[in-house]
Parts: structure tokens; C-alpha cells; sequence
């Protein structure tokens, strides 16, 4: 995936009602590791990565890109949320030619169930919205995958289509942000 262009980058941390996303730093390497070493995590995603690779190959201050977020809960990082352009090899029906942005997020199992997704996912969405109007954000995940499914229709994502892909069933949404409440 590539960046978002002309959006700057970092922006000031996003407060929510109990979270900030905010850049990457060197204290976040840890919990990176951690969800990319988790089994938990990694059941919709290919699997765990092993944490001996991770510890030699995760840099010093991991996921400092334009577009991914570290979500902070009380001083401490819980999880990732992502918004990037797809790239050309994975460009969507959507619009094919545009390379549209995409959302992605990760929280570690500890965080999960308590509606942090959510929260992350739509104060992203509205700095995507505010940073770059009128623009479509799309997200995939797997069928199989019953609380992404449940995410994406809470955030406002409406399906497009389903699909055959990495051996599984794919869902495939698009949000518009002039289609939302607000």
C-alpha cells in the first residue's frame, strides 16, 4: 500500500471518549510484536508470525507511516488502525482506477469486546473524512470473520461483494462519507 498523498502527516492525536490514535513511537515496539505474534489475532490474517522473526525484524519504532495510527488506552497501545491506499496489484471493483483508501485494523485480544474498534475505526474515519472529503474508504475481511462483519455494518460500510481469495470467503464494503450521519 501507498501513502495518502497530500494529507500531512502526523496530525495532532485524535482524542476520543477513551482513547488517542496517535503516530507511532519506540515504546509501541512491544505490543507490535505482540499482535503480530498473536494466534488470536492472526486467525483471519494467515496466522501468527513467529516472535523470534519479529523480535530480530520490527524496527526500533515500528509502523511509523502516513495513515496508521496507534490506538492508546491509558498511556499503553491496545492496537493499530489503518487507513491506505491499495496499491496497484490490489486495486477494487469499487474504483479500479482511483486506488481508493482502505481501513485495516488490529487490537490485541486484551482490548477486544469492549467497543475500542469501534471508536478507533470512526474517529479515523472522521479525520479521513475531514482530511480528504468526499472520498470512499473501503474495507475486507473475511466472511467467516463474524465481528469484522458486525464492525463494518456499525461503521456504516455497505457491501459491494463477496468473493474467493486466499482460500476463504471474502467480504468486500465501501463507505462514502457523504452517505453518513453527522
Amino acid at each position: 500500500m501507498t501513502g495518502l498523498g497530500t494529507v500531512t502527516w502526523p496530525p495532532a492525536p485524535i482524542r476520543t471518549e477513551r482513547l488517542v490514535l496517535r503516530e507511532s513511537e519506540a515504546r509501541d515496539r512491544t505490543a507490535f510484536v505482540e499482535l503480530f505474534a498473536s494466534p488470536d489475532v492472526g486467525v483471519y490474517l494467515g496466522g501468527p508470525r513467529p516472535r523470534d522473526e519479529l523480535e530480530r525484524s520490527v524496527p526500533g519504532t515500528p509502523g511509523r507511516r502516513p495513515g496508521l495510527f496507534v490506538i492508546e488506552l491509558d498511556g499503553e497501545m491496545i492496537g493499530t488502525v489503518e487507513l491506505n491506499r491499495r496499491d496497484a496489484e490490489h486495486r477494487s471493483p469499487v474504483r479500479p482506477d482511483a486506488g481508493e483508501a482502505e481501513l485495516g485494523y488490529l487490537f490485541l485480544p486484551k482490548a477486544w469486546g469492549r467497543g475500542y474498534a469501534a471508536e478507533a475505526c470512526a474517529a479515523a474515519l472522521g479525520w479521513f473524512a475531514d482530511a480528504l472529503p468526499g472520498e470512499p474508504v473501503v474495507l475486507c475481511t473475511q466472511t467467516a470473520n463474524d465481528r469484522s462483519l458486525r464492525l463494518a455494518a456499525k461503521l456504516g460500510f455497505t457491501e459491494v461483494r463477496r468473493f474467493e481469495e486466499w482460500g476463504a470467503e471474502q467480504w468486500f464494503g465501501v463507505w462514502s462519507p457523504v452517505a453518513q450521519p453527522g
